[in-house]
């Protein structure tokens, strides 16, 4: 089984000619309110993959309907808990480009500490995975407490913050990054090639494997000595909210089902390249069938 400690979020989208200015007024196009926060996202795109997952969330007592989305997904919901206050929202700007900017409010995503956090992980056994990002409190507790129980830890460390350097990263067996993410870890300048990311994240987390996302690039799966690169596939992008989360969960789900590091990559691009072509956060994170079919058409 994986866990995912993972954020759940209230978005709210609104369709912008051009993501808004400093000082200026911009009026939208669309708006719309949709279930997403990255921990949702991809426990939603695991369970979509056919993946076992159950989501370790909080949600304002008043957003109950968050959580049956998330269980008709297929996600476990059995800990995702009600509480008072307001949950965690996102207001969402995507433009004509596909682009997008994001502004976040962590709400009841930031309610975890120890206490709960050990009642959590009473249902866990050694060799299940547990699954973080930086949205939600306790990860510091949470990676103590996974490795204590013997888990196998994936880490994506979004939004990345400095704090996370403070984090015990040596405990991760899998660690998931973009090149921003890439560059703040290892302190890299902007711009690094994915070569000289890869080699210091190697030589700063060499028990862990990574896998370095790099949008129209590709991607590079990395574990000791040995490096798998995915081309990118081609695609006109409408919505990018979403699509390193499908990733992560395809890939995840492939992973538990024991596919090779080709395989998952190849899996995880081509629901992130289908997810992009669509409009939403969990909207557009597609069927495993959809994506099924898209590998078919290109065997």
């Amino acid at each position: 089984m994986l866990y995912n400690l993972g954020s759940i979020n209230l978005d709210h989208f609104y369709r912008v000619p051009h993501l808004v200015r400093p000082g200026e007024t911009l009026a939208g196009r669309d708006y719309r309110i949709g279930l997403g926060g990255k921990g949702a996202n991809q426990s939603i795109a695991m369970a979509r993959a056919g993946g076992r997952v159950c989501h370790w969330g909080r949600l304002g007592r008043q957003d109950g309907w968050a959580r049956e989305l998330l269980q008709a997904s297929g996600v476990d919901t059995a800990s995702v808990q009600l509480v008072d206050g307001p949950s965690g929202h996102a207001i969402i700007q995507v433009d004509d480009e596909g682009e997008n900017a994001i502004l976040l409010f962590p709400g009841a995503n930031h309610g975890f500490d120890g206490d709960n956090l050990a009642d959590l992980f009473e249902a866990t056994r050694a060799e299940d995975w547990l699954l973080v990002q930086n949205e939600c409190s306790g990860l510091a507790e949470a990676l103590e407490l996974a490795h204590a129980r013997g888990l196998r830890i994936a880490f994506n460390p979004a939004p990345m913050t400095m704090d996370i350097t403070a984090l015990p990263l040596h405990y991760c067996q899998l660690l998931f990054v973009n090149r921003g993410e890439a560059e703040a870890l290892t302190g890299m300048p902007a711009g690094s090639e994915a070569s000289e990311l890869l080699d210091a994240l190697s030589d700063q987390l060499p028990e862990s494997e990574t896998v370095l996302t790099l949008g129209g690039e590709g991607a590079w799966y990395q574990c000791a000595d040995k490096r798998v690169f995915q081309a990118p596939l081609p695609v006109t992008p409408r919505d990018t909210t979403a699509a390193g989360d499908t990733f992560i969960g395809y890939y995840l789900a492939a992973r538990q089902a024991g596919e090779s590091a080709e395989s998952c990559l190849k899996r995880a691009a081509t629901a992130a390249a289908l997810g992009v072509q669509r409009l939403g956060a969990t909207e557009s994170i597609p069927e495993r069938a959809d994506v099924d079919a898209e590998l078919a058409r290109h065997t």
